[in-house]
Parts: C-alpha cells; sequence; structure tokens
C-alpha cells in the first residue's frame, strides 16, 4: 500500500509539472516532412566474381561458380579445354557474389564513383582479402540487359561476424548519366515520408503553399507573405496551385513567372514552415534493447493497473478510491509519457513498463499505435 501510494504521489507531481507548463508551437520546414517526387535512389545490380581468396572460395563443389569463371575466362579469350569445368577444380580461391551499388536521389553523372556492396552466393567462408574482377551492374529492370556501371575492387569486411558481406569504397563507375527530373506536365509532387502520411497534414500543406501565392491575374501568381492558413477561408471555385491528392502526394502548380526556374519555386517552397504535424499517436518498444519511445500525444484511458508489488489507478475513479488523481488537468485520461516517467521515478524495470503498456493497449485503453519490434 505504501509502495502504491509512493507512486501515486510522484505521478501527480511529474503531471502538475507537465500540465502547467507552457507548450510551445514547433514549427518545421516542408523539406523535413516531404521530399519531391522524382528524386528516388536508382539500385544496380550485377552477378561477380571475387578472386584472390586463400582458400575460403567455394570450392569446386559448387557449379555455378566453376561456370561463371569458366565463361570469364572465355570472354578474356583463354578458352577452357576438353576437360571443361573439371581443369577448374581446383579454384578454391574464387567466390561467385551478387554486386549492388545505390545511386543517390539527388542523381550522378557518368564517370562518379559509388561504393558498392558484395553477398556470396555460395558456399564461401569469407571474402576477406579478395579483390571484384571487373562486373557489369545493370538496371532495376531484370528483364534488360543494359550496362549502367561498372564495379571492381579490393573487396573491405566491415563485420567479422559477417565475412560473406563486403563493400568496396568507390568501386562502382557509373556509365550513364542519372538525372531524375522533378517536374512534369508543369507541376511537381511533393511526397510526405511515411511517418508523416496524413489526410490532415497533406490537406494543410496544400492550404499552406496557397497562402503564399495568389493569383493575381489570369494564369499569374504572385508571392505574398506567409499568414495562417487555418485562419483563412478558402473557396472552392477559386483557382490554386496546390491540390492534395490523397494522404501522401500534394500536386503543386508551378506558376509563369517560375517555369524557366523550377529550381528557383521547389527551393521556396520547401523552404516554408508548418506547425509540427500532429500525426497518429504511436508507442514503439524494441525488446531487444529494451527501448521505449512514446509519442508525446499518447493518452491512456481510466484503468486500474496490478503488477508484482506496483499498484496504480488512472483517470477518473470512484468514491471509494483510494490513491491520488495521476493527472489533476485531466480526470478521463492521462499521457503514456507522464506514467513512464513516474514509473521510473521508483525505478521500475524497463522489461516490468513494457509489459503493462502491452497490457494496457489490450485493455483497449491505449489511444494510439502500438508497435513493438
Amino acid at each position: 500500500m505504501k509502495h502504491a501510494l509512493t507512486i501515486a504521489w510522484l505521478t501527480s507531481l511529474i503531471l502538475w509539472a507537465a500540465w502547467a507548463a507552457p507548450e510551445a508551437c514547433a514549427q518545421v520546414r516542408l523539406k523535413s516532412i516531404c521530399r519531391v517526387k522524382g528524386q528516388e535512389r536508382n539500385t544496380l545490380h550485377g552477378l561477380g566474381l571475387v578472386v584472390g581468396l586463400k582458400g575460403t572460395g567455394d570450392g569446386k563443389s559448387f557449379v555455378p561458380t566453376i561456370r561463371a569463371l569458366a565463361m570469364s575466362m572465355e570472354l578474356m579469350g583463354n578458352q577452357v579445354g576438353k576437360g571443361g569445368a573439371d581443369e577448374l577444380k581446383d579454384s578454391s580461391n574464387v567466390a561467385l557474389v551478387i554486386v549492388t551499388a545505390t545511386v543517390p536521389a539527388s542523381g550522378a553523372r557518368q564517370g562518379d564513383e559509388i561504393d558498392c556492396t558484395l553477398s556470396s552466393v555460395g558456399p564461401s567462408k569469407s571474402l576477406s582479402g579478395g579483390r571484384l574482377f571487373m562486373t557489369p551492374l545493370m538496371g532495376p529492370q531484370v528483364e534488360s540487359t543494359r550496362v549502367y556501371a561498372l564495379a571492381e575492387g579490393s573487396v573491405h569486411i566491415e563485420n567479422v561476424d559477417a565475412p560473406n558481406t563486403g563493400r568496396i569504397h568507390s568501386g562502382c563507375r557509373l556509365e550513364e548519366d542519372f538525372i531524375n527530373p522533378f517536374t512534369k506536365n508543369g507541376k511537381i509532387t511533393l511526397v510526405l515520408d511515411e511517418h508523416h502520411a496524413d489526410f490532415e497534414v497533406a490537406q494543410e500543406i496544400a492550404e499552406l503553399v496557397n497562402s503564399n501565392w495568389y493569383r493575381s491575374d489570369g494564369d499569374r501568381f504572385s508571392r505574398r507573405g506567409p499568414i495562417d492558413v487555418r485562419q483563412t477561408a478558402f473557396r472552392p471555385s477559386q483557382s490554386y496551385l496546390a491540390q492534395a491528392v490523397n494522404q501522401q502526394f500534394i500536386e503543386v502548380l508551378i506558376p509563369a513567372a517560375y517555369r524557366e526556374e523550377p529550381v528557383l519555386f521547389v527551393s521556396e517552397v520547401l523552404g516554408l514552415t508548418i506547425a509540427e504535424p500532429q500525426t497518429a499517436a504511436k508507442v514503439v518498444i524494441n525488446e531487444r534493447s529494451g527501448s521505449v519511445v512514446i509519442g508525446g500525444d499518447v493518452e491512456i484511458g481510466a484503468v486500474a493497473i496490478t503488477h508484482k508489488n506496483i499498484v496504480i489507478q488512472t483517470g477518473e475513479a470512484g468514491p471509494e478510491n483510494r490513491f491520488v488523481s495521476l493527472d489533476p488537468g485531466e480526470t478521463q485520461t492521462t499521457k503514456l509519457k507522464a506514467l513512464v516517467e513516474a514509473l521510473n521515478a521508483v525505478k521500475v524495470p524497463t522489461s516490468d513498463i513494457i509489459e503493462i503498456i502491452k497490457a494496457i493497449e489490450h485493455n483497449g485503453k491505449l489511444h494510439g499505435q502500438l508497435i513493438v519490434e
């Protein structure tokens, strides 16, 4: 009983301090929560051979490696004799690998060099000390045989516990330009990241853009200072630059004044600031590391918690309740963050806190999404 009263008292102090403190309205730039469609990464891939291994290769038992080695030798003008693949049976210093390279979203030019990674296909023990034989890399479309890059170089093992995976620094040289267009039909499309994709957020961004550019004459849009979009009355009959297509995409028409300078327009749009989006409340638990990440807006309903020697009651209770109310500013709901802070104050183990949060969610009193990793 004494322990339960102590927990309730500490929780009340913490919650009162949080309730009494003034809330600051945080502002974020659009570039922090969305990107422009067309600025995506491209992944190149190929199948290659790592040579120079010290007996840690695939060996004669893995036929695909022997076959690939024979084909490479033929391409280099060294035909395999009548013995065929048997002539290469002692090639234990060769390993067959999958090679991948990622072109950044900003694009790249022919001749640029980027990192590439290698993963062993066969039963090789380690790629340490090996060197990737020149390997052509194709694009993301598997059916296409167009070569976009060439990869080669010494393999570096980054994780000694995974010796069959390595990296080659600047080992991939691009043979094609990767210029990602970001405009289409005189428009750009803003793409909200997965953590901020929400109908309300998308509509608010559209209204933010429309509040900064207004139709002044015909097809001409003029820039004006930012205003509070929540206090602006928008008439459906009026044409606007931006329109929310769904919870993730916002289409924005490029004004005539910016048609020759789309980069300037994009920079101005992404530089706009908006109140920090209020997306769905989430709680993320990683049981392996024991971490608990709680959104500040996650609440729990009225619930009585009994866990081992811990007794807590949240929300409004009956007259028979002998414990202090958890939140003096809110009788029906309590911030989960405050509850966890109170439990930490009396040194409740993280594993117990995780079990309590799970139990609250199973009871239907967790007002948010629970993600367990």
